[in-house]
């Protein structure tokens, strides 16, 4: 007969295992988080982050920004999107590099250049949490980090352009860049090839760091998932 005495000590034996597993990864990924927020301000006080072409420059710091969302889910995507914004803004007075448009949208009005700069950014990270989380329940990890990754260049680019036309559309800054052309034309003659080589890149670098991270047992959803199949 099983003693209910040693019954109960086993389960919370187990239980006591499972809090202490939960404190490491909890541990590592804000390790990790730690390390993305690094790398975005390296990449964004290095030229990295950006690669100019025209008045957009390709971004590649939305990589950091979804990596993060993918481990910690959408309050990860918030600070790493908010670290993104921030210094996507400080570009505007010349910190750490300068943003052509930046300085310009700056120079019309400051607080619209905040908003327009940061706002989009923190938003991305927040979406990309959920996305991911909605990806994982009907695909593998590769898969949903792989979409992720696109949509983290996708909703940037989106956002940035929403924010742009909604604040700034009625200047003769954002009327001369449209270059007569309608508000969709215009918007994509502006972004063009920036838009396509930031999804590409994010979609399959963000899949593959995603896959690795989900091996070495960081991802939280894929926790979820691999105990509930052990179950």
């Amino acid at each position: 007969m099983l003693c209910p005495g040693r019954f109960l000590r086993r389960n919370g034996n187990k239980e006591e295992e499972k809090m202490k597993n939960n404190n490491r990864f909890t541990t590592a990924q804000l390790t990790l988080l730690g390390l993305m927020a690094a790398i975005l301000l390296l990449m964004a006080y290095t030229p990295l982050g950006y690669l100019n072409i025209g008045p957009l420059a390709i971004s590649f710091n939305v990589i950091p920004v979804a990596i993060s969302a993918v481990v910690l889910g959408p309050v990860g995507g918030a600070v790493a999107g908010a670290i993104f914004g921030l210094t996507s803004f400080l570009q505007c007075i010349g910190v750490g590099g300068s943003s052509a448009m930046g300085v310009v949208l700056f120079g019309i009005n400051p607080v619209f250049a905040f908003i327009q700069r940061f706002i989009p950014r923190l938003l991305d990270g927040i979406c990309l949490g959920y996305i991911f989380k909605g990806m994982r329940k009907v695909s593998n990890t590769y898969v949903a980090c792989a979409v992720t990754g696109f949509f983290s260049a996708f909703l940037n680019t989106l956002f940035f352009m929403t924010a742009l036309v909604g604040l700034f559309g009625n200047t003769d800054y954002v009327k001369n860049l449209m270059g007569g052309h309608n508000i969709i034309i215009g918007c994509c003659l502006m972004v063009g090839i920036n838009a396509v080589c930031e999804m590409i890149s994010s979609t399959v670098i963000t899949g593959a760091v995603g896959a690795a991270l989900f091996k070495a047992h960081l991802i939280p959803s894929a926790q979820i998932s691999r105990e509930k199949t052990k179950a």
